[in-house]
């Protein structure tokens, strides 16, 4: 039977978070974002490798909290492009030969929990391709060049699309493959495989898989450790 993968992309830089440092190494709690991310797939059991895409210059670093927090299925750290596409295109290219599935997710979302993480990957293994989401709570306007709201979609179709998204890893490959050649640059994974004409499917995670992009997010992020609420488990 196939192994499971996953590529942890961070390769962003802290422009929407104010700061110098690149918000995936900032600290939360006593620990570098990242680090909370990567614990929590070293810790899920049904991981086997995991391939970390960095941004150039990060690279020892990286190497070097490997070993200070016993990060063993951390099989490669690779150097990432300009564009998240392009690092997760990299990160393909590293995944050891018996991966047969794939699971890509942000560094930034620390608190994705592991159960989400099964139930995406048994999806993506029951129909080829799946990502967590969440229901938009929002009414959500689409707005036209001059400011005006042009229609109300209906709410109950709309949902909030996180990491990780998991593949098949052959027909992720392709679908990179296929958006490098044709020059596309798509927002996330799964765009690149709905391109190909494969359908993926959505799994209800939560609220909690924030993205952490701003001060705001690290704030609530802080906020979230100090409560006990985003403890890796063990």
């Amino acid at each position: 039977m196939g192994k499971q993968g996953v590529i942890v992309v961070a390769g962003g830089t802290g422009s929407r978070m104010g700061t110098t440092e690149s918000k995936q190494y900032l600290m939360l709690g006593d620990k570098p974002i990242l680090i909370h991310t990567l614990l929590t797939f070293q810790q899920v059991e049904e991981i086997d490798s995991i391939v970390l895409v960095v941004g150039q210059g990060d690279e020892d670093r990286c190497h070097a909290y490997m070993d200070r927090y016993g990060l063993a299925k951390v099989v490669r750290i690779v150097t990432g492009g300009t564009e998240r596409q392009h690092s997760v295109h990299r990160g393909l290219r590293h995944l050891p030969d018996e991966i047969e599935w794939v699971l890509v997710h942000d560094a930034v979302r620390p608190f994705v929990s592991r159960q989400d993480i099964l139930r995406c990957l048994a999806k993506a293994k029951q129909t080829g391709a799946a990502v967590l989401a969440v229901p938009v709570k929002d009414t959500i306007k689409k707005i036209g060049a001059e400011g005006a709201i042009e229609s109300t979609p209906d709410r109950r179709s709309l949902w909030a699309i996180q990491t990780p998204q998991a593949f098949r890893l052959s027909a992720l490959a392709q679908a990179y493959e296929k958006a490098e050649a044709d020059g596309f640059v798509g927002t996330d994974d799964a765009m690149l495989v709905e391109r190909m004409g494969q359908t993926v499917y959505v799994v209800e995670g939560s609220y909690a898989n924030i993205k952490i992009t701003t001060p705001e997010d690290l704030g609530w992020a802080e906020w979230y450790v100090q409560s006990g609420r985003g403890e890796i488990e063990l």
